[in-house]
């Protein structure tokens, strides 16, 4: 008999179970926010450059109200699990499901403010709650 295994799928999909097992939750819904961001064709916020106009897609962390130049602005951060970019709405108090946890696409024209990638007033579509 042999010591050397008959397939090597058997051990990919071992391999794979013990890294998922091993790994933290942060870094699994970091792994599943990137691969959802492929399926859906958009690019990885952490590929962005300035000026550069993209699709992004991922899910709002935090969403604030904070002026800007004495107008009212709504802030979100959204999540890709790659990075973080801010989303700023500007002129508006709040959006309609636009909450932390919701997932969206959002697409613009990316800007740098402060070392901090920034999509002012993006064009956006709300995912669906829960699984899709």
């Amino acid at each position: 008999m042999s010591a050397v295994p008959r397939s090597d799928k058997p051990v990919g999909r071992f391999r794979r179970m013990l890294d998922r097992l091993s790994s933290s939750q942060e870094d699994l819904e970091s792994e599943e926010l990137r691969e959802d961001a492929d399926t859906a064709g958009c690019t990885r916020i952490g590929d962005c450059h300035d000026r550069q106009i993209v699709t992004v897609t991922g899910t709002l962390r935090t969403v604030t109200l904070r002026p800007r130049a004495g107008v009212p602005a709504l802030e979100a951060e959204l999540f890709d699990g790659s990075a973080a970019l801010d989303v700023v709405w500007l002129g508006r108090r709040s959006i309609n499901g636009i909450e932390p946890g919701r997932k969206l696409i959002a697409s613009g024209r990316i800007s740098m403010s402060r070392g901090r990638r920034v999509l002012f007033n993006p064009k956006y579509e709300l995912r669906p709650l829960g699984r899709e």
